[in-house]
């Protein structure tokens, strides 16, 4: 029997606590009070439906695990087959997943099910895409936090389908210095000798410079485990790369587009951010066809 879990990607995390939640909400968002009194007021309660989940377009499917838990959370009747699992690439046409059972509940939760996955498929697509572009490096392209509140759990794990790795889930996890927070707390060193004053000797911390006086005062104090470099162009990513030699893992962040991340991969960075792998991807096109 197929299963939610049984269709996440291995190389990826994801909490079934996580799925539960977020299905929960999404068919709560569109119950409403009374249900989809559409479909109770026009379709027999006995009828069966047989039903295909297919991708419109070629890329990299994520999210089958919670529309299956979608149509389970409406029916223990229905019967899920997949076709292929998260983090498959597919190409046009491709059936991902056949659903059969209630009618009233496949047509239910049709539309929660698609939003799933043509949301997460989509990160997943365009993450994808940064990564084949780094291939040959030994950059790793990684996710930020500019997710959808709500959703961050379920977008970083598409990231993950994608090829791509996860930066902090959120301000609890790691220490992240930026711009702002040196500002205020009167400069590099004293920011970071507060930092490591507070934190434990597994919380790593980061902080953000956007000049190389800014990394070499960083490397003087020898108090960081990152640095993100921001908006350099590659020629002073390359020269940071230089500086480092090594002592520090070095992030890249800003203007990372398809026709700059290879030259970006090039400079020896470890790791490029970039918010639009989730704010800005686009929906992946998939459907669900119900035979007559």
């Amino acid at each position: 029997m197929t299963t939610a879990l049984s269709l996440l990607n291995p190389d990826a995390f994801l909490s079934p606590l996580a799925i539960d939640e977020a299905v929960h909400r999404a068919l709560d968002e569109d119950l409403g009070r009374a249900g989809d009194i559409t479909s109770m007021a026009t379709i027999p309660e006995a009828t069966e439906a047989h039903a295909t989940m297919v991708a419109r377009q070629a890329g990299v499917i994520a999210g089958l695990p919670l529309a299956v838990a979608t149509f389970r959370k409406l029916s223990p009747d229905i019967r899920i087959t997949a076709h292929v699992r998260d983090g498959a690439t597919v190409a046009k046409g491709t059936p991902v997943l056949t659903i059969d059972g209630p009618a009233r509940a496949v047509l239910t939760g049709e539309r929660t099910a698609l939003n799933f996955v043509g949301r997460l498929s989509g990160i997943a697509t365009l993450t994808a895409g940064y990564v084949r572009h780094t291939a040959g490096t030994k950059m790793r392209i990684c996710c930020t936090r500019k997710t959808t509140p709500g959703l961050r759990a379920l977008e970083k794990y598409a990231i993950r389908c994608g090829g791509g790795f996860n930066h902090r889930f959120g301000l609890d996890d790691a220490i992240l210095i930026k711009d702002n927070h040196i500002a205020v707390a009167g400069g590099v060193k004293p920011v970071l000798e507060r930092a490591r004053k507070n934190v434990g000797h597994l919380v790593k911390v980061e902080i953000e410079v956007d000049t190389l006086a800014q990394l070499r005062e960083v490397l003087a104090t020898g108090l960081a485990d990152v640095v993100l470099l921001d908006n350099m162009d590659t020629t002073t990513l390359t020269e940071a790369v230089n500086l480092a030699r090594g002592r520090v893992v070095l992030e890249a962040s800003g203007g990372l587009t398809f026709d700059t991340i290879a030259a970006i991969a090039a400079t020896g960075v470890d790791y490029a951010s970039s918010g639009a792998l989730t704010h800005s991807a686009p929906n992946f096109d998939v459907a669900i066809d119900i035979e007559a």
